[in-house]
């Protein structure tokens, strides 16, 4: 990843909070959820207004400065879908399965007399 330095800020970032580069180019930051606890609302940290070019990832870098990385676009190419089949209908039979379920309870119930 090729990240090049848009704009020097030098924020100090606080543990437990999430620094982001916002709509408007500038540095904002939200405190993290934990287990139940929810996050907290976005604040700013500090107005920069970067201006944002499509295509590319923005982002505070260790030392505290917005860089930028072309975004990598791909990953698993999708296969083409077959030709659908066209479903034919099939005719609704009824299945006899109330007098199976009968003969096997009886049965159940046979073994169950012979044991004791």
């Amino acid at each position: 990843m090729a990240a090049k330095k848009v704009a020097k800020v030098g924020i100090k970032k606080q543990k437990g909070y999430l620094y982001f580069v916002d709509k408007k180019g500038d540095i904002s930051c939200a405190k993290m959820a934990r287990g139940n606890k929810k996050g907290g609302a976005p604040k700013k940290v500090a107005k920069v207004g970067v201006k944002k070019v499509a295509g590319y990832l923005y982002f505070i870098d260790k030392k505290g400065d917005i860089s930028c990385a072309k975004m990598v676009r791909g990953g698993k190419k999708k296969k083409k879908k077959a030709a659908k089949k066209k479903a034919t209908k099939r005719k609704a039979t009824k299945r006899k399965a109330t007098k199976k379920k009968a003969a096997k309870r009886k049965a159940t119930k046979r073994k169950a007399k012979k044991r004791k």
